[in-house]
């Protein structure tokens, strides 16, 4: 059984930071893509960062140059540092994974983090 654990979330102030993190434990397998999304109330999921084993990173426009995304391959963590920090970016963030075990492909989801930003 996989688990994904969040961390991080919380109350800050517009122009703060948080840094989120994910841990994953378990019988997961190869991990290849890392990736953090995030929900609004009444919005869909949107895809914030994601980062490859390679350590090639991607990024939404709307975080582009305040995010910063990385992960740990020996811990099986994945960050989300997140600076100059707008109410616009309040919302649920998801960590998520995606890995191979014996030859098949699986998704994860973590159950999420509150972060709010709000003066």
């Amino acid at each position: 059984q996989v688990h994904l654990v969040e961390s991080g979330g919380g109350l800050v102030q517009p122009g703060g930071s948080l840094r989120l993190s994910c841990a994953a434990s378990g019988s997961i397998g190869s991990i290849y893509t890392m990736a953090w999304y995030r929900q609004a109330p009444g919005k869909q999921r949107e895809l914030v960062a994601t980062i490859t084993s390679g350590s090639t990173t991607s990024y939404a426009d709307s975080v582009k140059g305040r995010f910063t995304i990385s992960r740990d391959n020996v811990k099986n963590m994945v960050y989300l540092q997140m600076n100059d920090l707008k109410p616009e970016d309040t919302a649920v963030y998801y960590c998520n994974v995606g890995a191979i075990s014996r030859f098949t492909p699986y998704n994860y989801w973590g159950q999420g983090t509150q972060v709010t930003v709000s003066s």
